[in-house]
């Protein structure tokens, strides 16, 4: 049966016809006004030159006074021009307002679902748009990610003031390519030094801008969250920052303070301490959900503390997402979390040092392990080969029941019990075709190279040490992850053959200090180019 639609005229839009709306009796004109009405109708180019010419010779008798009426007439002509324009775009304006067919909370609400570039292309395009996006819910979701650096604290005050308590989501920073997918180990740390999507981009150049912003986001680029009391973090579900270089623990922990209602946290290459942005995570965003954090120097953070882990624990209960990635971990830490968190789904200790694979041990029947659903310990040095034969065993005995991922790959393959310099490329003990066999719903990544391609640590501490940033790219061929060794790796290796209880700090791991002096970035336009400057401006 059909439906029977009544037409309401009531509820349907009372836009008037614009052939409806009688015009509005025009304001009497004064002396100035007849004036200039009178020069724009009868004048013309050539007789405008010949008036002024014979204006010039009659009126002026000396040089100076010719010289002030030029000045005047460029004066009154710039005057002129300049009313022109700005009632060509005011009547530009008034048709749009007439004849766009969206009202105003509609047209609104659209540009609130486009990213931030789209909209401040949008915001470029006419004054009435304009206008429209610059209400705060247009600002609810900023994304300011880019390749190249191309974004300046004042582009991220701006946004987020015009948020204000709307804002939900934030994201920063360079990243190096599209995001990847959950259950990738791709890393994202991104070193400008070594980008080959960097055209026209001169790092070495640092001259005074003399008055030019500059496109680096410095330690206090996050400010903005804290002012006005703490309001436009105060909503805040996400914060993503990327390979911001200047940011520091101080910067980091300060604007977590504001972030009470933080649901996702994404930390990749900023040169922070892992314990102290867990304890600020610990002490302030009790609701967290997801938390990804990659270091920005792989293995050389040896900063986590058993206690923080304890405290983290109990403070944020409701996370189902932990990715720890490039740190130093040891295996009794790693099992505090991953046992203490009760709804933890996704879990990824990719590239981490020092974690041999015994937190593994019983967790598929505990609390911690049962509703794991992702678990990624892809080119963790020190997992070893029987650890890994555990888990699978448990895995075929009908442990870790909702386990659908499971990554164990390592390109340098996985370590022996005995001496973790023996690496072991192809095992016998590790029941790989039984897990396929017996849980045809895991999806098992096992990649390892074939005997021989493992690269002698001596052999990568002199490379690394040729580099302060990493592996050349030349070497890329050989060498798959440049971040995986350090010039610090023998030392940390050879002190994580114990039972993982050192909670001293690694002398090898350098803190970033921010210089006072502003680098200048050689690009060509501003940011998402020359339009996109005019909705942005105050």
């Amino acid at each position: 049966m059909g439906t029977l639609l009544l037409h309401n005229p009531i509820s349907m839009a009372k836009r008037p016809c614009p052939s409806q709306i009688s015009p509005a009796a025009p304001p009497p004109l004064n002396q100035m006004d007849e004036l200039l009405e009178t020069f724009l109708s009868s004048s013309s180019s050539l007789s405008v030159d010949l008036s002024f010419d014979r204006l010039l010779e009659s009126r002026a008798s000396s040089d100076s006074d010719q010289a002030h009426l030029i000045d005047t007439a460029v004066a009154l002509g710039s005057a002129l021009l300049h009313a022109a324009k700005r009632s060509a775009r005011k009547r530009a304006s008034s048709h749009n307002s007439l004849y766009w067919p969206l009202p105003r909370e509609l047209t609104i609400n659209v540009f609130s679902m486009l990213d931030t570039q789209s909209l401040c292309y949008a915001a470029a395009a006419c004054s009435m748009f304009n206008k429209y996006a610059r209400d705060p819910p247009c600002y609810a979701n900023i994304d300011l990610t880019t390749i190249v650096p191309k974004v300046n604290n004042a582009v991220v005050s701006t946004m987020i003031h015009r948020a204000g308590t709307s804002l939900q989501s934030l994201k920063l920073g360079i990243v190096p390519g599209p995001i990847v997918s959950p259950g990738s180990c791709q890393p994202l740390v991104y070193s400008i030094r070594n980008s080959v999507d960097v055209s026209k981009f001169s790092w070495n150049d640092k001259r005074s801008r003399q008055g030019k912003e500059s496109s680096i986001l410095t330690r206090s680029c996050l400010s903005p969250l804290v002012g006005d009391n703490g309001a436009p973090g105060t909503l805040l579900r996400r914060l993503h920052l990327y390979n911001i270089e200047r940011m520091d623990n101080t910067s980091l922990c300060g604007a977590l303070s504001a972030c009470t209602s933080l649901l996702d946290l994404e930390i990749v290459g900023l040169h922070v301490e892992l314990r102290q942005t867990l304890m600020s995570v610990s002490a302030n965003c009790h609701l967290i959900e997801r938390l990804f954090f990659e270091s920005s120097k792989t293995g050389r953070d040896d900063s986590l503390k058993t206690p923080t882990c304890t405290d983290l624990v109990e403070n944020c209960p409701h996370l189902t997402s932990l990715a720890l990635r490039g740190f130093k971990l040891h295996d009794n830490k790693v099992r505090v979390l991953v046992k203490g968190f009760r709804k933890l789904r996704y879990v990824d200790f990719s590239t981490s040092y020092s974690i041999t694979g015994g937190f593994l041990r019983n967790l598929g029947s505990s609390m911690g392990g049962n509703l794991l659903e992702v678990l990624i310990l892809r080119d963790c040095m020190h997992l070893k080969e029987v650890e890994v034969a555990r888990l699978l065993t448990a895995v075929i005995e009908g442990d870790y029941k909702c386990l659908k991922h499971l990554d164990i790959s390592n390109k340098e393959g996985l370590a022996s019990e005995g001496d973790w310099y023996d690496r072991c490329y192809k095992s016998s003990v590790i029941p790989i075709k039984q897990v396929l066999a017996e849980r045809p719903d895991v999806c098992l990544l096992a990649e390892f190279p074939t005997e021989g391609s493992y690269i002698d640590i001596d052999q990568m501490a002199d490379i690394v040490q040729e580099s302060d940033v990493g592996l050349p790219s030349q070497l890329s061929s050989h060498i798959s992850d440049a971040s995986m060794f350090t010039s610090s790796s023998e030392s940390s290796y050879n002190s994580d053959q114990g039972s993982g209880n050192e909670d001293g700090h690694d002398a090898n791991y350098v803190m970033y200090e921010e210089s006072s002096d502003e680098v200048e970035i050689d690009l060509n336009g501003g940011f998402y180019g020359a339009q996109a400057e005019v909705s942005l401006a105050s």
